[in-house]
């Protein structure tokens, strides 16, 4: 049992558009605090839905009571949380592990997406067994000591001769972590030969993707609301796989209860592509091959117009908002705002950190915040929409309808952030929202996940943060060496 002391304050996040209400049946009890469950209501949030001094019993999984003065019990794990603001743990739901090792290259420093994909391909290729679990290590490293307890990756990269399972390497680098993880079995069957952008050697056919997707299907993907793993399948894009993958994609998740993913209206370039292959537009590819509905998210999702944000709010299809990547590669603006006011499911994603260059979680809400503003205003979103989509959107997204909340019954996956801190001074008239409006260090003190301590007095309980730094280098120097790159570290 963990026993959370005179929180300072307890930030209970909503969904605004009201489809994301709190399911886990039990309404939270305050113990006089004044709130109702979180989560149930059909408005955002906001500070008088916070609470001031309570306390929090973890037992197991499991948020067991929020109250003022509950006795600690007997072997009880007692932390003094009077300087922290505790919220439920931020959701990330896009990134490619394996670009931590390809952050900050120069050549591609100001490409744009197709330039920037045809040049690191060409390193990507190169990416082995090591690569691979020690990108993920890093990755779900940074994800954790800036505030998530819950990810997934969307690896769609398989060179030839690699040798072990993927898949299951990385469900080792994160059980040793110790986040929720919900990944992709990625893939691509079009490369270069077909008019794709891969080469020949990090793609399969359909028949080996089909097959190996099913075999990590029954091998990982648990169906359980507590999870510690799930999966879901992810063809990379419509211009990097064909339609008979997007289609045995979509049919083959569904037999298994699993969700779908892909890359969808990130540029304008994309749209020309599709339009000139396929005859369509992307959503329509989409539609056609049934990769549509509530069971469904795609990353980036800026170019949508007008009657395909209707189509989404329609089928329930969900959006990642991936704001650096997004400015990082020009690739423009996503209409967060519009989707939120019709319905659309939206959540939150760093992307890959060679589009980003940091695995950031608490520092991408605040580029979501300020990147909507630009376009729509400065009331175009508020910090407690934005700390909706991070937790609550999130979970409810990748399948977790008992995370992303702040009341008894859900699941004990906690961010603990202290804001009695110099950069926080002046801005604790509402703590929650000086999270993304001030500070300068996204750092959580304290990240529970599962029950489990994750992140203990700002350094990761299951890992050594030195040797992630120093396997995770070499691993990059080696990769950028076997490309014919220049690397001098």
């Amino acid at each position: 049992m963990i026993l959370l002391k005179d929180c300072f304050r307890v930030v209970r996040t909503h969904y605004g558009s009201g489809q994301f209400a709190s399911t886990t049946g039990v309404a939270s009890n305050t113990g006089g605090a004044g709130t109702s469950g979180a989560g149930t209501s059909g408005a955002a949030s906001s500070a008088d839905d916070d609470l001031s001094g309570v306390d929090i019993l973890i037992d197991g999984k499991r948020i067991r009571k929020i109250s003022k003065g509950i006795p600690a019990p007997e072997g009880c794990v007692v932390v003094d949380a009077s300087r922290h603001e505790v919220m439920p743990g931020l959701v990330n739901t896009h990134h490619h592990f394996y670009q931590t090792l390809t952050r900050n290259i120069p050549a591609v420093q100001d490409a744009k997406l197709f330039k920037w994909l045809v040049y690191l391909y060409e390193i990507w290729k190169g990416v082995d067994e090591e690569a691979v679990y020690w990108s993920s290590k890093l990755a779900l490293a940074e994800l954790a000591k800036t505030g998530c307890t819950l990810t997934t990756d969307h690896h769609y990269l398989y060179p030839q001769g690699f040798k072990e399972d993927l898949p299951g390497l990385q469900f080792k680098a994160a059980s040793e972590i110790g986040l929720r993880f919900a990944p992709t079995r990625g893939s691509m069957s079009r490369s270069r030969k077909d008019g794709g952008l891969p080469p020949d050697t990090v793609v399969q056919d359909e028949d080996t993707i089909l097959a190996e997707s099913e075999a990590a299907l029954k091998k990982y993907h648990d169906k359980a609301p507590d999870a510690m793993r799930k999966l879901a399948l992810a063809p990379c894009s419509p211009f990097s796989v064909s339609e008979r993958s997007m289609k045995d994609a979509a049919a083959l998740a569904r037999r298994h209860g699993a969700r779908l993913h892909t890359h969808l209206a990130e540029t304008l370039d994309e749209d020309d592509f599709c339009v000139k292959m396929y005859g369509r537009r992307p959503l329509r590819v989409m539609q056609d091959c049934d990769f549509v509905g509530p069971d469904v998210w795609y990353a980036h999702g800026i170019h949508f117009n007008d009657e395909e944000l209707k189509i989404l709010a329609e089928t329930g299809t969900g959006v990642a908002h991936c704001p650096s990547s997004n400015m990082r590669l020009g690739s423009g603006i996503c209409r967060v705002r519009e989707m939120l006011d019709l319905g659309v499911p939206v959540s939150l994603a760093v992307d890959g950190s060679a589009s980003n260059d940091a695995s950031d979680m608490l520092g991408e809400a605040r580029q979501a915040l300020l990147l909507q503003r630009v376009r729509y205003g400065a009331a175009g979103i508020t910090a407690r929409e934005v700390l909706g989509l991070a937790t609550i959107g999130g979970a409810r997204i990748l399948g977790y309808d008992q995370a992303g909340l702040m009341e008894e019954g859900a699941l004990a996956d906690l961010a603990l952030f202290d804001v009695m801190k110099m950069e926080y001074a002046g801005a604790l008239s509402d703590p929650a929202a000086a999270l993304l409006f001030s500070g300068y260090n996204h750092g959580v003190d304290h990240l529970v996940v599962n029950g489990e301590f994750v992140v203990r007095d700002r350094r990761l309980v299951g890992a050594d943060e030195e040797t992630i730094r120093v396997e995770a280098n070499r691993c990059a120097k080696a990769l950028l060496e076997k490309a014919g790159v220049k690397a001098e570290w």
